[in-house]
């Protein structure tokens, strides 16, 4: 970091969703319930998914999987977030910012690639369907969901240490509910072109080439599905990736509306409106739409709070 006289910024000020203290409450109460929401559904589909015996198939394991990030994305942001409701000084030390942002990132860009690894394997599942437990096989699975998780940390310490290697002085408020790149490099007072162009780098690469492999992946399905000749084929073969079709159009139209809206009508609130749906709202709709969605696990749930027949 910079030398000389000016003052290190040691903590920051989290401004939050909403600076009026009217709304303070509410708010808190409104993502006390969200938070629950999501704790409870992904926890859900974890359990499912390890123990029932019919749930032991690639698309079930990936599933697993996403619930484990979108748990643990919505944990690194939300109970310090709620904490912030009920405080008056809002404050997050600087490693304590440093550690959020990182945890943020590994979860955040594992989404990204298990939601493509998931497409790929829909696709695998609907196109080669005689190949399907050779190409998708135990070993396969677990070398691409190690694959999704290793290179999230890798971005985590990369991007990371690149955000706080410029100078903080004077100005600490950070106008979010939790550490974010774009905020963080907003209140710099030191050049911020190298850690810009690393994070313009890593988002763009990465939001391309897993949107990528969706692409491919859905366009391919798109035309096996129209190839068979049965409605009732087509309508069977679509349902096994509807409800996945579903949270990827909402995953990735989010942050598309994001990333791709014109400079004049980007600001920090809108990408804080964004980052409420994409970091807390979405984490808590994946269990649902996988379960309302998904005729399988709707019966294992039922099974499991009705217990075993007699």
């Amino acid at each position: 970091m910079a030398s000389g006289n000016l003052t290190q910024v040691t903590e920051f000020i989290l401004m939050g969703v909403s600076d009026h203290p009217e709304l303070q409450i509410p708010l808190f109460l409104l993502f006390l319930v969200i938070y629950g929401l999501t704790v409870t559904g992904n926890l859900g589909i974890i359990t499912l998914t390890s123990a029932d015996s019919r749930l032991q198939t690639p698309m079930y394991f990936f599933l697993r999987h996403l619930a484990v990030i979108n748990l643990g994305n919505s944990t690194v942001i939300a109970p310090k977030m709620l904490v912030n409701f009920l405080v008056s000084k809002k404050t997050t030390s600087y490693y304590e910012c440093a550690t959020q942002l990182g945890g943020f990132l590994v979860f955040i860009v594992a989404e990204i690639f298990m939601l493509a690894v998931m497409a790929y394997d829909r696709y695998v599942a609907i196109c080669n369907p005689l190949l399907y437990m050779v190409v998708v096989s135990r070993r396969i699975c677990h070398l691409l969901v190690s694959l999704t998780y290793f290179y999230g940390f890798c971005t985590a310490i990369v991007v990371t240490p690149c955000v706080f290697s410029v100078s903080y002085c004077s100005s600490n408020i950070i106008n979010h509910f939790y550490c974010d790149n774009v905020p963080l490099l907003a209140l710099s007072c030191s050049d911020t072109y190298i850690p810009e162009t690393v994070v313009f780098i890593f988002s763009g690469t990465n939001l391309f080439f897993s949107m990528i492999i969706v692409l491919i992946s859905y366009f391919n399905i798109v035309l096996a599905i129209l190839r068979i000749r049965s409605s009732e084929g087509r309508q069977k073969a679509f349902s096994t990736c509807a409800s996945h079709m579903v949270a990827v159009t909402v995953f990735y139209g989010t942050l598309l509306f994001m990333y791709l809206q014109p400079r004049t009508n980007h600001s920090l609130n809108t990408d804080k409106m964004a980052s409420v749906f994409y970091t807390l709202v979405i984490p808590m709709l994946n269990p649902v739409i996988y379960s309302l969605r998904n005729k399988d696990v709707k019966d294992v749930l039922k099974g499991f709070l009705h217990g075993p027949c007699k």
